[in-house]
């Protein structure tokens, strides 16, 4: 194994792990927008108001993405395992 395998398979693990976090820190992110928006009209300053609808959403995205995401992380999985024999000289 050279040094750009080893660079390409670090390049991918990163680049899957960003793939498969987008859609809960989208949702994450959308809903926080949302419910500051929503204190900020109503005057409401609860730090701990944004949690709960936070979590939700998380939990309804990775519902949603689950089925996605384990077809995607197995792909990868075994993609990259096969391909270890050919790595070793």
């Amino acid at each position: 194994m050279n040094e750009l395998l080893a660079l390409e398979i670090g390049r991918n693990a990163v680049t899957m792990s960003l793939m498969l976090a987008a859609p809960m820190l989208i949702v994450a992110m959308v809903v926080g927008l949302v419910v500051g928006v929503v204190q900020a009209l109503t005057q409401i300053n609860e730090i701990t108001l944004s949690f709960v609808p936070k979590i939700l959403g998380v939990f309804g995205a990775l519902v949603i993405a689950g089925p996605w995401l384990m077809s995607t992380m197995l792909t990868y999985t075994v993609e990259l395992f096969s391909s270890l024999p050919g790595m070793v000289r």
